[in-house]
């Protein structure tokens, strides 16, 4: 006597599967539209080229009554949350993948006009093990929006970054927000004063679990050739030919590593440093008698672009709450077509060997 062992338990094989498959085409060829949407509308697809519909009739008008329950999303395909067998490419790690200049009003501290509610845009980033597929990323937005009612700080950007890290199940994580930081400047000599604006970005970083809190700031100052000053000082005193020395506006983008356990460094502090270093911040207010102390102010501190980066270097280092540091000067030219650059950093945090080709670009300053 012969018994039928049942094989409902076991997976079919490749070669079972195949024959299924073709025979599901056979019959989805010859059915009507109704009928593979009645038996199941993804059967459609395995005939593209028939140009079949999902659906029998699909609705044109948005169904504005329509409510969505658990029920529903639940049925929700979600492919960026997948199994690893929709990896495309190489299943390698990924060291930051996320959402970048999503904005939004925040409320920052300052440290002579109280608090002031900025425009911010917000990079937020984690890091992806090789075998997930992706992530969600919206849940970044949302995990940061319950904190945007807060007065920022670096202890409530710490907070949305382990919320999100958290939501995520990621080990990594970034959070970088930047906006334009308005600080009352005076005038030289007329006693009129006004907004200067500062680029600020503050940056929290998470790798292999140390955490490290970096400002970038973008000082924007006059730098007058020292070579140009004395040659046209030379016409003058040997052939009684005016002359004027070249100076043009320049960038320098400082970015510090805040060390644990000191007291704030506030914007206007990290602002201050930078006029110590270079005091020829450009003007916002300029009557006469400002633009004669500012041409005065340039002669006395004629700078070339290795100068700059050593002076703001010299202020970095003095200051006990700043650790690691990196400073990027651009001196764009106005007598040549091109530009004079120096990169200076202090410490592993900046270091590298490449740039960003693009860099200096970025170091524009458009008023």
């Amino acid at each position: 006597m012969n018994i039928q062992v049942s094989r409902h338990h076991e997976a079919p094989t490749r070669e079972e599967a195949e024959k299924a498959l073709a025979t599901l085409r056979d019959w989805a060829a010859k059915a009507s539209y109704t009928e593979v949407a009645e038996l199941d509308p993804t059967v459609s697809r395995l005939l593209p080229q028939e140009g079949r519909a999902n659906y029998p009739a699909l609705a044109r008008a948005y169904p504005e009554e329509f409510r969505v329950d658990d029920a529903y999303k639940a049925t929700l395909p979600d492919l960026q949350n997948g199994p690893e067998s929709l990896i495309r490419g190489e299943r390698r790690a990924i060291q930051h993948v996320g959402i970048s200049n999503f904005r939004l009003p925040i409320r920052f501290h300052t440290r002579d006009n109280g608090d002031l509610t900025l425009e911010t845009s917000v990079t937020g980033t984690v890091s992806l093990e090789a075998e997930k597929k992706g992530i969600n990323m919206s849940r970044i937005m949302r995990t940061f929006y319950k904190h945007a009612e807060r007065t920022f700080s670096f202890e409530v950007i710490e907070a949305a970054l382990d919320d999100y890290k958290t939501d995520l199940e990621s080990f990594d994580a970034r959070i970088q927000m930047r906006f334009s930081f308005p600080l009352k400047v005076s005038s030289l000599r007329s006693g009129l004063s006004g907004f200067q604006y500062y680029d600020i970005a503050l940056e929290l970083v998470e790798i292999d679990g140390v955490r490290r809190r970096i400002v970038h700031l973008d000082y924007v100052y006059s730098s007058t050739c020292p070579c140009s000053l004395e040659l046209s000082e030379h016409a003058r005193q040997f052939r009684g030919q005016l002359a004027t020395p070249h100076s043009q506006r320049s960038v320098a983008r400082i970015s510090v590593e805040l060390e644990a356990g000191q007291p704030c460094l506030w914007f206007e502090d990290l602002v201050d440093l930078c006029r110590a270093a270079v005091p020829t911040e450009t003007q916002v207010m300029v009557k006469r008698e400002d633009e004669q102390a500012f041409a005065e102010l340039n002669a006395a501190n004629p700078i070339f672009v290795e100068d700059a980066a050593r002076l703001f270097a010299e202020q970095l280092s003095a200051d006990a709450r700043i650790g690691d540091y990196r400073v990027i000067a651009s001196h764009q030219e106005s007598l040549h077509s091109h530009d004079a650059v120096s990169v200076l950093t202090q410490g592993g945090t900046f270091a590298s060997e490449s740039l960003d080709p693009k860099l200096f670009n970025t170091l524009f300053h458009v008023g």
